[in-house]
């Protein structure tokens, strides 16, 4: 049952026009707050960490713009799921530094594209399929039912989705020598021993090494990617930006701290887009208690 209604709830969408979707998606975020649960409360621990130097009023006007942005992500999966790829490609009304990506891509050694959870990842990762030869590494949904529909969702413009195994990790590396395009997720938090801990916001966040591990074993540039949503559901805006030097440095705690910095970089450029409600602080160096117990 709860399969059928989730499946029925993304067909509607899909038929919606996306400002509707996205006033919808809005209504639904702010009921994060009447009824407040874990999307809620997460959301309000991660900003008034991240973001202490505000006052308690645009802290807490940035928790409800984020919680607006959490239901239009929820909802705005259906039209981008389910619609025809070329109509949904024509809701990317802007491109901004995608000179950058390319120029990366020329020099022959394929080209990394790290897509943190700011803004709409699913429409960036549409839209690079169709761009570039791309293969992402990505987890398999917990809901069963859904994986099949998902993975030929996300694939139907020319991306091939991998889990983040080893043979899926085999399969980018792959793609890269042959001067492919790979994409991966890189503010999620790995699992014990796949990454090191980095400053993220001024706080010690366990993050992953792999897109740095990748980059120093298959030479292939990073890019940082993020799909801006506009005002009134007109569209997005996707935007391009290069690596740090330090991401390419040998030690690996410099290199982290450099992918944070960029993913820190491109939130500060809208905040109410990245996810908060993510638990990026579950895990503490200390093994103490979690943010969010």
């Amino acid at each position: 049952m709860r399969l059928l209604f989730i499946k029925a709830i993304l067909k509607t969408c899909s038929w919606l026009p996306l400002p509707v979707i996205h006033l919808l998606g809005t209504a639904i975020g702010w009921g994060f707050l009447i009824l407040p649960g874990r999307i809620a409360r997460d959301t309000k621990t991660n900003i008034g960490s991240c973001f202490p130097e505000l006052t308690g009023s645009r802290q807490r006007r940035l928790v409800r713009k984020s919680l607006a942005e959490t239901g239009k992500t929820l909802l705005e999966t259906g039209v981008l799921w389910l619609r025809p790829g070329e109509k949904t490609l024509r809701l990317i009304r802007d491109t901004d530094g995608l000179d950058v990506a390319l120029k990366a891509q020329s020099a022959g050694h394929g080209l990394i594209l790290a897509t943190p959870h700011l803004g709409s990842w699913e429409a960036a990762g549409l839209y690079c399929a169709a761009t570039f030869r791309m293969t992402c590494l990505y987890r398999p949904l917990r809901i069963v039912g859904l994986e099949e529909m998902v993975h030929d969702a996300r694939g139907r413009l020319g991306a091939d989705y991998v889990p983040t195994t080893l043979r899926g990790i085999r399969a980018v590396c792959k793609a890269l020598a042959k001067g492919g395009t790979a994409a991966l997720l890189p503010d999620q938090e790995p699992r014990p021993g796949n990454g090191c801990f980095a400053p993220f916001f001024g706080i010690p966040a366990y993050s992953m090494a792999l897109l740095v591990r990748l980059s120093e074993r298959t030479g292939a540039p990073i890019v940082f990617t993020y799909c801006e949503r506009l005002s009134r559901g007109r569209g997005y805006r996707l935007h391009f930006r290069a690596a740090p030097q330090d991401i390419h440095s040998r030690d690996t705690n410099t290199a982290v701290a450099a992918m944070n910095q960029a993913i820190e970089a491109m939130i500060r450029e809208c905040p109410a887009q990245y996810q908060w409600s993510y638990r990026r602080f579950a895990t503490r160096p200390d093994g103490g208690r979690s943010f969010y117990d």
